[in-house]
């Protein structure tokens, strides 16, 4: 008996100018987001960086204290590459990012600072397709990202934001997750795609310590063939996967 064929995704709304990216570690918008954003800036819509870590514990070969920095360096570089200026750290520790009212309080936050229509997230499902086991920081950034997002449009919630000049930001009209094994919209990452690979080539010494390949062929190879796969279900176009939830 044949699967069924997946339906076709849809094109991710484009009747908005903010955009919010929020992850948990430096490089992890690079594995797939940033063709989207480079053909978003391009189009002069606003897309700013949250992270809540440095991603100082991803790296074995190198101590915390001196890999949060560089990693951080590489991280504004990269986002660079792609047209985004807005980059912020949250600090909380990599590798043991706890959901809970701190973490929502942080992202919340975010959004109000910078109002945006569009949140970006990563997969906050615990694994990737039932194929891998996802990280509890995903988990944990994803789930708190969806959260936030309602949280930073009511007054009582987190009412000490209001007091600190933060004023509550409705604006929120969707929430896109990527990475998601049930996506649902998609964005043309034709125009994109050569920067996004020049973008991650940026954690150029978190690629070198992931893997011997050449760091061009992996990076290349990584979003090129990624693009391809989701090109079959929209229109033969190579892309960026989204889940979208309306707000």
């Amino acid at each position: 008996m044949t699967e069924p064929t997946p339906p076709q995704l849809q094109p991710l709304p484009e009747d908005w100018s903010r955009a919010l990216a929020v992850v948990a570690h430096p490089d992890d918008l690079e594995y797939g987001c940033s063709a989207a954003i480079a053909a978003w800036t391009d189009a002069g819509r606003e897309v700013a960086y949250v992270l809540a870590t440095r991603g100082e514990a991803g790296i074995d070969t190198l101590a915390p204290a001196e890999c949060g920095p560089l990693r951080e360096r590489e991280q504004r570089a990269s986002a660079a590459v792609v047209g985004v200026t807005e980059v912020e750290f949250l600090d909380h520790r990599d590798g043991v990012i706890e959901y809970g009212v701190a973490l929502r309080r942080d992202i919340a936050a975010a959004i109000r600072r910078h109002r945006p229509e569009l949140v970006i997230t990563l997969n906050h499902r615990d694994t990737w397709g039932g194929v891998a086991w996802n990280t509890p920081d995903h988990v944990a950034v994803g789930r708190a990202t969806l959260d936030a997002a309602a949280d930073a449009g009511n007054r009582w919630i987190f009412p000490e934001l209001t007091e600190q000049g933060l004023a509550p930001w409705n604006g929120v009209r969707w929430v896109a997750v990527a990475g998601s094994a049930t996506p649902t919209h998609a964005v043309d990452a034709s125009a994109g795609l050569e920067r996004a690979v020049r973008s991650l080539l940026e954690h150029r010494t978190y690629i070198e310590a992931l893997t011997d390949e050449d760091p061009e062929t992996y990076a290349r190879t990584f979003l090129t063939e990624g693009a391809e796969r989701v090109a079959e279900r929209f229109g033969g176009r190579p892309a960026v996967a989204f889940e979208l939830f309306a707000r």
